[in-house]
């Protein structure tokens, strides 16, 4: 197992990086969007989405060889949001690179908006899977890394899971798969939160114990290399995926521990922000913060 360090390496598209003061001040736009959007519409998830919103920005803005003008360039790394739920972090993020117009954001879960509840890669370029039912994210993105192979391309396929529906056995099922085809091209990210929307049954109620413990460790067994990083660091989340591209025998698990509802106070580590809209206090509250944080950020650049 391997900690991430923060690294000095160049994207996959072989362009110079972006700062990791620029990475930040881009999550902080994002989070502001992905609340903005979330009152807009009257429903959707805050909890996963905030949590994630550092890796999806890290992939697009500093990772993944893409072109948002030729969405379906043959040799483009994939990505694959099997926790679909957290859609509006990923619309965000696409909106932001170019994919979407940001105004665009607005129409978020609205009838006949290409932003639904769940990614839908038939109505939404630059969405290189449908998702949404959980634990099956992995299987394709297998597939997706075997077919590259295949083809002789050099893309590499990164999915993000979350912690939770990886309690599903057909991940495990892809995992016994991607390493037994020694698919160094295939990175699989676990958003390791540790606080899913329910918990195990108790005669009190739901729990709301870690969903699963140890899954470095798991992946680990079935023959993973695994790397371990701080989820919200944008210098331990580069690393990370420098480690996973220059493992070549065998695919690779980050486990990027992670805040749900990371970057809003009230949000942070409440399972009842998992599925909730904000009000209208309380998304002027969000914004305060986050403003507040992209002023204390300017003042260290």
């Amino acid at each position: 197992m391997t900690v991430a360090e923060p690294g000095s390496a160049r994207t996959a598209a072989g362009g110079p990086r972006p700062s990791l003061t620029e990475l930040q001040r881009t999550s902080i736009e994002t989070r502001r969007l992905i609340m903005q959007s979330i009152h807009t519409a009257g429903a959707g998830h805050v909890g996963g989405p905030l949590s994630v919103t550092d890796l999806l920005v890290n992939l697009y803005f500093d990772r993944m060889h893409l072109d948002p003008a030729q969405p379906d360039l043959a040799d483009r790394d994939r990505l694959i949001l099997s926790k679909g739920h957290s859609s509006i972090a990923l619309y965000t993020v696409l909106a932001l690179r170019g994919y979407l117009p940001v105004s665009e954001l607005a129409t978020f879960d609205a009838a006949n908006s290409r932003l639904q509840g769940h990614p839908d890669m038939t109505i939404l370029p630059g969405l290189d899977m449908s998702t949404g039912s959980l634990g099956q994210g992995l299987s394709p993105g297998v597939g997706m890394a075997i077919g590259a192979r295949m083809r002789g391309l050099p893309f590499h396929t990164w999915v993000i899971l979350g912690d939770g529906e990886i309690q599903e056995g057909q991940v495990w099922e892809a995992a016994f798969t991607g390493a037994r085809y020694g698919l160094s091209n295939l990175t699989a990210i676990v958003d390791y939160n540790k606080l899913p929307q329910y918990g195990w049954p108790h005669e009190s109620g739901h729990t709301r114990e870690t969903p699963i413990e140890d899954p470095g460790g798991k992946f680990a067994a079935f023959g993973w290399h695994v790397v371990e990083c701080d989820g919200h660091d944008h210098g331990s989340i580069r690393a990370a995926c420098d480690a996973a591209l220059a493992h070549t025998h065998g695919p690779t698990c980050i486990v990027a521990h992670t805040i749900k509802g990371k970057g809003i106070s009230f949000s942070e580590g409440d399972y009842l922000w998992h599925a909730k809209v904000p009000s209208a206090a309380e998304l002027e509250r969000a914004l305060a913060e986050l403003d507040a944080q992209e002023i204390a950020l300017e003042g260290r650049a």
